[in-house]
């Protein structure tokens, strides 16, 4: 098959899926099986079986092959990119999950999907207590390299990109409806400068509407991506309680923020502090709960972004390229000295980090301050 017949075929199973009866039809065992057959779906074994559908189910199979070849026009025409399990940037973080989405649609740069990641969530009536904590560690953890992930929420979620993007970092935004049809529709300029640096994501098609039962879907991947999750400000039966529970379900870190004992806004995250939640007041905190020294990281925000700056002023192209500049491959050359060669293997390398994106041909663009290797 062709790289285009085989994202037909995702998008297509991606729809079949959504219907329970149709499910049934291309999993090994039916849902809610025990733990011995937790995962849900073997998206190699339902892709095949999804190519030779039993008689009755042939015409369904048919109507969703129609459709996903509409939602792949309509896709391409609103600057939407349909990534199916089969592309390689495709997130291998999904493929750890029972239920992995067949097709995420992007808007924004795919490559951020490869970096190492936190989820902030929270409240969406957030205190000014909660917006400015969780501003401030979504920017000192941007500050270390870390891509921060969040849902485009009102509160927490807002507050959390918005301070990730205030310091020109790489934020994902994961929506519980069509990356077309931001909710609340008050954040579709925040959901663009998202996109504009990071990802904005969603596992539903373009036009999808955001009902309410897409969100508790939506917040499995939030904590899918992130190496951990944590928890600013949440009362008793706050919707972050799920990404939380979905953290601890798929092995990913835990973490809350102690808030005011006399209110009952933290009242969930005090009871995930009680169950073992592991207590974060700084990036600091984070990075360590996360093991990010495994990633030759360092635990102390502050020494990460003198260190990460002072690699970014020595590096041979980096120096020559202001945020947000676009910069042809020759004038690089010219500017650093080096051959081409070792330019073009410097500039992948840079791409690859996150610190720099193509901008056409033979142009490539610094996308934001980061880590270097």
């Amino acid at each position: 098959m062709t790289a285009t017949e085989t994202l037909v075929e995702e998008v297509a199973l991606s729809l079949f899926l959504v219907r329970k009866r149709w499910r049934r039809a291309l999993l090994d065992t039916p849902p809610g099986g025990g733990d011995d057959q937790r995962r849900d779906v073997d998206l190699q074994r339902a892709t095949a079986r999804f190519r030779d559908l039993p008689a009755h189910l042939r015409e369904d199979g048919r109507r969703c092959r129609a459709r996903a070849l509409r939602l792949l026009d309509a896709a391409v025409g609103g600057g939407i990119d349909p990534v199916g399990w089969c592309d390689s940037r495709y997130p291998r973080q999904f493929l750890t999950l029972d239920d992995p989405p067949p097709v995420v649609w992007l808007k924004g740069h795919a490559g951020v999907l490869a970096r190492p990641s936190v989820a902030i969530v929270g409240s969406r009536a957030a205190s000014p207590y909660a917006v400015a904590v969780a501003e401030r560690l979504a920017s000192e953890l941007s500050g270390c390299g870390i891509v921060v992930v969040s849902g485009c929420a009102r509160g927490v979620d807002a507050a959390a990109h918005r301070g990730v993007l205030a310091g020109e970092g790489a934020t994902i935004a994961v929506l519980g409806s069509g990356v077309d049809v931001v909710y609340p529709a008050e954040h579709a300029e925040l959901a663009a400068s998202i996109a504009r640096a990071g990802v904005v994501l969603s596992e539903f098609p373009p036009g999808t509407p955001p009902l309410r039962y897409h969100f508790p879907r939506r917040n499995r991947l939030i904590s899918g991506l992130a190496r951990g999750v944590v928890v600013v400000e949440a009362g008793a039966r706050s919707g972050s309680l799920i990404t939380a529970r979905c953290a601890a379900e798929q092995g990913r870190e835990v973490m809350a923020v102690p808030g005011n004992v006399l209110s009952g806004r933290s009242a969930g995250g005090h009871a995930l502090i009680r169950d073992g939640a592991a207590i974060v007041e700084t990036a600091g905190d984070i990075l360590e709960a996360i093991g990010f020294g495994a990633l030759g990281g360092v635990s102390d925000p502050a020494a990460a972004g003198e260190q990460r700056m002072a690699r970014e002023a020595e590096d041979p192209l980096l120096r020559h390229m202001d945020p947000g500049e676009i910069c042809a491959v020759d004038d690089l050359i010219a500017w650093s000295g080096l051959d081409s060669a070792t330019v073009l293997l410097r500039l992948t390398e840079l791409e690859i980090a996150g610190l720099v994106a193509r901008a056409g041909a033979g142009r490539f663009v610094r996308s934001r301050p980061g880590m270097l290797t």
